[in-house]
């Protein structure tokens, strides 16, 4: 029984350091990439999405988002797999887990309004841009506290495109480009500020 308990006492104690170290996983330069991904996919949707309609639109940036996020975490999940020991691969677990409440809470958001129709549609990159929001916050614990301000960009401007409804295509797409391109952008400065600049000192 004592031995129960220590062992557990021991867990607690290093889920309780692990929660006071700043995860290093994340790296700026992915992070930017994904930034100028995005915009670079609103730059080519009257291209690759012609359809004025916005349920085209919803398609073409679903794929769009899941390049980006891919692009993203690149280098965190090559460095999971080919670099980090046990207890490396335990942090990784735990940090990015809180992101995966996010992640379905937007799967799930995109998959209902999708089916209610086109009314509902302007309110996807809000939305989006808010769930976002409080996935980094859920993270914050493990985070720069400066990524405080990324989440914080992410909840305001999601909120402002709820209360806005982008109108057409063209709109949707450079609201989604802009709340997500210029976030990442941010986010990469907090990394390379707060993470990788120290790393070097």
């Amino acid at each position: 029984m004592e031995y129960n308990e220590a062992l557990s006492q021991i867990s607690e104690i290093h889920a309780h350091l692990a929660k006071g170290e700043i995860y290093r996983g994340f790296r700026s330069i992915p992070v930017a990439i994904s930034g100028l991904v995005g915009f670079a996919a609103a730059l080519l949707a009257p291209r690759l999405s012609p359809s004025s309609d916005l349920f085209g639109a919803l398609e073409y940036w679903v794929v769009a988002g899941v390049i980006c996020g891919l692009v993203g975490f690149s280098e965190t999940a090559v460095n999971y797999v080919v670099h980090e020991d046990a207890p490396a691969r335990r942090r990784s677990r735990r940090v990015l887990g809180q992101f995966v409440p996010g992640l379905v809470a937007g799967t799930g958001l995109t998959w209902c309004i999708a089916r209610a129709g086109d009314a509902y549609l302007p309110m996807l990159p809000g939305l989006w841009a808010v769930v976002f929001g409080l996935a980094i916050f859920s993270a914050r614990p493990y985070l720069p506290r400066a990524s405080g301000w990324v989440a914080l960009w992410y909840l305001a401007a999601g909120l402002l495109w709820i209360s806005i409804r982008p109108a057409d295509a063209w709109q949707f797409a450079w609201i989604v480009a802009g709340t997500f391109g210029i976030g990442q952008f941010g986010a990469a400065v907090v990394l390379f500020w707060n993470v990788e600049r120290l790393d070097h000192v």
